[in-house]
């Protein structure tokens, strides 16, 4: 028996799926966090992280980012969240974070720009320099995420704010200077992260004013 042809119904063209989505800094900063608890916990080497975020920053879609977490929770535990290095919290003021990454190479930011509430400095056989002694705070808060892998992480700040921070240095090197503001309005910078063989530093940076008269000191007094 012949059966009647039904004519083919035109297609319309279909948009890019999910995985072919550009991806935002957010989905870049929350594989980011996932991969930074896994190595936390003993889930990866310090050599499997330090290769997955490479690809982190270097992914285009959302499609490039979830095998990296394929294999990993998406949320850490009871005993991830104690172990975490967090220890003022990772966010700062809503909105896009700047992100500043170094692999084999250097990546400074300074001079007088309004720094947003979150700011993540990776660096990977290289070195970050972040001055913020000519920033401009539109938030009482900022938060910078510090990772460093073989490499530096500079963080200066000016003396008239609150620097706090945690972290861990793993055969490396976490230091933050803690400093109190005696304005309790003034600004408050957190510094969260970790190092692996190499070094995460954050102190207050003496002004320009200051520095100058002190070097006008030294001169007359002959040292």
């Amino acid at each position: 028996m012949d059966l009647e042809k039904q004519p083919q119904q035109p297609v319309a063209p279909a948009g890019p799926g999910p995985a072919g989505i550009r991806a935002s800094d957010a989905d870049r900063d929350r594989i980011a966090d996932i991969l930074r608890e896994a190595m936390a916990e003993g889930r990866l080497t310090a050599e499997e992280h330090a290769e997955r975020v490479d690809l982190v920053y270097r992914a285009k879609t959302v499609g490039e980012l979830e095998p990296l977490v394929q294999d990993l929770p998406a949320t850490g535990g009871t005993a991830s969240q104690a172990a975490s290095p967090y220890g003022y919290g990772r966010e700062g003021a809503a909105g896009p974070a700047e992100n500043l990454v170094a692999v084999f190479s250097g990546s400074t930011r300074r001079g007088r720009w309004r720094v947003g509430g979150r700011t993540n400095a990776f660096a990977l056989f290289g070195s970050v320099e972040l001055d913020l002694t000519e920033a401009l705070f539109g938030q009482r808060l900022t938060v910078v995420n510090a990772t460093s892998i073989f490499g530096s992480v500079e963080i200066r700040v000016p003396e008239n704010i609150s620097l706090r921070g945690s972290g861990t240095g793993i055969f490396g090197n976490f230091e933050v200077d803690t400093l109190e503001s005696a304005d309790p309005e003034a600004p408050v910078v957190v510094v969260n992260g970790y190092s692996v063989f190499g070094s995460v530093e954050a102190k207050p940076k003496r002004g320009k004013l200051i520095a100058n008269l002190h070097r006008q000191l030294r001169k007359h007094l002959g040292n």
